[in-house]
């Protein structure tokens, strides 16, 4: 079975990943919903992303692990070792389990696809999750919608002229009022 690529994102209700003053604070996860992800993260087999994502989850990677909780720990324990591929024309070098693309995001997804790994194929970051979206890559869409506006800001789905039909796969609100959403791309 050839492995899917998913795009998981946290998202504002009127649609950004990031707001116009470049916060996203917004998305910080409460315990449930934090716990949540970490059994999310577990079916992952390796995960790509840009520049920006990879320098913000870095701090995973470099917190002393002393400074956290056991939740924060299990995160860590999962996400540090989770092999990572990162897109960058600035980056010169990554850390730990992360390499750097060497080749296109479509030639590396393919190459990922035929892998016999377990897990997904996990996409973050509204750039390379938009340049997936366009090269028809992504397989589910999986979304925890924030119950905020920020009224601006990186858009979590890139405007596109190519329509793209979903099926409701799961659903889940959390206490916090986010809702997660799983789509599956309909291939008819």
């Amino acid at each position: 079975m050839m492995r899917s690529v998913t795009y998981s994102m946290g998202v504002s209700l009127d649609g950004y990943i990031v707001g116009p003053d470049g916060r996203f604070d917004w998305t910080e996860p409460d315990d449930e919903l934090f716990r949540f992800h970490i059994d999310q993260i577990r079916e992952v087999g390796v995960h790509l992303m840009g520049r920006r994502l990879y320098k913000t989850m870095l701090y995973w990677e470099t917190v002393d692990q002393t400074t956290l909780d056991d939740t924060q720990r299990e995160w860590a324990a999962l996400w540090n070792p989770l092999p990572k591929v990162v897109f960058s024309t600035t980056l010169a070098s990554v850390r730990g389990n992360a390499r750097l693309a060497s080749r296109s995001l479509r030639e590396e997804i393919t190459r990922l696809r035929a892998e016999p790994a377990e897990g997904h194929i996990a996409i973050g970051g509204a750039t390379v999750a938009a340049e997936a979206a366009a090269l028809d890559l992504i397989d589910e869409y999986r979304v925890t919608v924030h119950p905020v506006l920020v009224g601006g800001g990186v858009p979590c789905f890139p405007r596109s002229k190519r329509r793209v039909d979903l099926d409701l796969v799961e659903t889940r609100t959390f206490t916090s009022n986010v809702v997660y959403l799983r789509y599956r791309v309909a291939r008819r």
